[in-house]
């Protein structure tokens, strides 16, 4: 009796073993979702538009993370927008960064952009704004010059 038992038990893991190798496999793809995706109300990076009459025209420079500028501006416009351009001073894209926030002193609502850090590598930002009103920017950086230009959009 004792000389069955582990015969039957390899028996019944070489038939599961088998029955695993045959089964028959089919890769499909998960069905796609139907829940609708979150958009987000923030301002999204556009290169289709251009700039024309200067809020705020200007080239900053950030030698180290002390660095701050802050700006104000009225805006009469709400067609409008914010791009930069960053030039890294360092090779070494870890200590190279970039932040503007931009807060509409009436509301006080802030957006936030920038380089490196938190935020993507791309020098070239251009972003639209929607809303009129006295505005203050505060910029701090890293390692970096940086071209800021806002001014009204252009159609």
């Amino acid at each position: 009796m004792k000389l069955f038992v582990p015969l039957i038990v390899c028996l019944i893991v070489g038939v599961v073993l088998i029955s695993g190798c045959m089964s028959n496999q089919t890769n499909t793809a998960p069905a796609p979702s139907t829940t609708p995706s979150t958009v987000s109300s923030a301002p999204t990076q556009i290169s289709t538009i251009t700039l024309s009459d200067h809020y705020l025209q200007k080239k900053y420079s950030f030698q180290s993370e002390k660095d701050v500028y802050v700006e104000q501006f009225r805006v009469d416009n709400p067609s409008w927008g914010i791009e930069f351009q960053v030039n890294p001073t360092n090779e070494d894209p870890q200590y190279t960064w970039f932040e503007i926030k931009v807060t509409n002193m009436d509301t006080g609502q802030t957006d936030n952009f920038g380089y490196g850090r938190t935020y993507n590598l791309d020098k070239h930002q251009l972003y639209p704004m929607y809303n009129t009103g006295p505005y203050k920017i505060e910029m701090t950086g890293n390692r970096v010059s940086v071209d800021v230009n806002i001014a009204k959009r252009t159609p």
